[in-house]
């Protein structure tokens, strides 16, 4: 059987100019981070993975992990993982901890796909798409007049995307005019989302979305702050639009209690963070049986991106069946970030608003070792 001999990683991050920061309803970043997450076997087979989180904390998580998995066999993620939860339940599972699990669980089926000689969504479920549909994440909050969200809207309309997530939240007469430029620019016939970041109340929410639904809004994205499970639920049933959560949350025992609570119309799960692709298949699961859509967050880089390709590849066209109104697509952030336009040999290839899904074995992807030397930073 192939043993594991070596688990590594490499945090990764890249600091923009002054003045070119972006950002939320919460706060400005001048920082974009990814941790990769490297798998090495005996017979010399090498897996790639992402970790969501500061580079320096996930690294350290790694460290504590290590031990566990190095020496057993490449089939044995889920009896480490139960192992580790029942000895550290003290550490609990909404922490970097789940985030480092996430990168090792999809290096880890990068090693079995490759194994096999097939792509790595065939190990998920099948190959049902050749390309995913694709949304620009973009509309960000910025200081920079050159950088403003009508430039960035130009950016992303410049690609013909199917659909446009911008950042809202700050206030009711923002929220208004960020809305209305945006509807302007990408046209009546396009989707448009937006997001506050967790920056509201329940109160809040509904002032805002009662001022921007006449702009056609696909959907309202993480209102609240991730926690507030009892003010999800208020808002939900009280909502004149759809309700999209779950970026922040860990595993699927806290989408379970979305689900239970009925508070989200579209779960939002991120590969890098919630525990990799085992734990985002359980949520798949648990939206499939409770009849709910699922649209999984992608904000890091060009690992997690192309993790987030194959995953949304073996999705079912779902719930039940093939005539669905509107697919899952796959969240395409378009803020300036190296770590995700730069870091591979060959970038995945984009057309029209459309992603097209690495044929190679794996993952399919290849790092750059002078872009990741470049931005290593432990």
């Amino acid at each position: 059987m192939t043993k594991i001999t070596a688990v590594r990683s490499t945090g990764l991050e890249y600091r923009m100019a002054n003045g070119r920061a972006y950002g939320n309803a919460r706060g400005m970043t001048a920082v974009r981070i990814a941790t990769l997450i490297e798998i090495e076997t005996a017979d010399g087979v090498v897996g790639l993975g992402e970790a969501w989180g500061p580079p320096t904390v996930v690294k350290a998580y790694v460290d504590i992990l290590r031990p566990f998995f190095e020496g057993r066999e490449i089939f044995d993620f889920n009896q480490v993982r139960h192992t580790l939860y029942a000895r550290m339940y003290h550490a609990g599972i909404q922490n970097p901890m789940t985030a480092a699990l996430s990168g090792i669980n999809v290096a880890l089926y990068d090693i079995h796909a490759k194994l096999l000689g097939v792509p790595l969504c065939k190990l998920l479920g099948g190959k049902r798409l050749d390309r995913v549909p694709a949304y620009a994440s973009t509309g960000y909050y910025s200081n920079d007049d050159s950088y403003g969200i009508a430039q960035q809207l130009e950016i992303g309309e410049a690609h013909r995307y199917p659909g446009t997530k911008i950042k809202i939240g700050a206030s009711v007469e923002s929220d208004v005019e960020r809305v209305k430029l945006a509807r302007e620019m990408i046209g009546p016939d396009k989707l448009l989302m937006v997001d506050a970041n967790g920056n509201l109340t329940v109160d809040q929410t509904l002032e805002s979305m009662r001022a921007i639904a006449p702009y056609d809004i696909h959907w309202y994205e993480e209102p609240l702050p991730p926690h507030d499970f009892a003010g999800y639920t208020e808002l939900t049933a009280r909502a004149p639009m759809r309700v999209a959560t779950g970026e922040a949350l860990y595993t699927v025992h806290d989408f379970k209690r979305l689900t239970d609570g009925r508070c989200a119309h579209i779960l939002q799960p991120d590969i890098t963070i919630c525990g990799g692709l085992d734990e985002t298949l359980a949520i798949a699961g648990i939206a499939y049986m409770e009849n709910i859509h699922m649209e999984p967050h992608v904000w890091g880089g060009a690992v997690g991106l192309a993790t987030a390709v194959h995953f949304l590849a073996a999705m079912p066209a779902s719930p039940h069946t093939e005539n669905v109104p509107h697919p899952a697509m796959l969240e395409y952030d378009r803020g300036e970030n190296p770590l995700r336009d730069d870091l591979l040999k060959e970038p995945i290839a984009e057309a029209d608003g459309w992603l097209t899904v690495p044929d190679k074995p794996g993952l399919g992807i290849e790092l750059d070792p002078a872009v990741v030397k470049r931005f290593t930073v432990c």
